[in-house]
């Protein structure tokens, strides 16, 4: 075999394992964000909702974390589509 070869053969390993590493990540965050939606909803089954709030009301910065991302509640939005401020 020539070093061309081995070459497109390490290639391919290091792709394959990336693609693993990859694939493991969002099957976890993929887990996680369903884990996070289940005690959202058992929180809201516990706690009654507060005075005033109306159907359009987001229900709290622990719904928009988990809906909209971790910088909708720290008030950061401009990050959550990739622009800065």
């Amino acid at each position: 075999m020539t070093g061309g070869e081995y070459l497109a053969i390490a290639y391919g390993v290091v792709f394959v394992f990336v693609l693993a590493y990859v694939g493991i990540i969002a099957a976890k965050l993929a887990r996680l964000q369903r884990e996070a939606s289940e005690l959202l909803e058992l929180a809201r089954r516990q706690r009654p909702a507060p005075q005033g709030a109306g159907a359009g009301d987001p229900g709290g910065d622990a719904e928009r974390v988990i809906l909209r991302g971790p910088f909708y509640a720290a008030g950061v939005r401009g990050l959550e589509s990739g622009t800065t401020a």
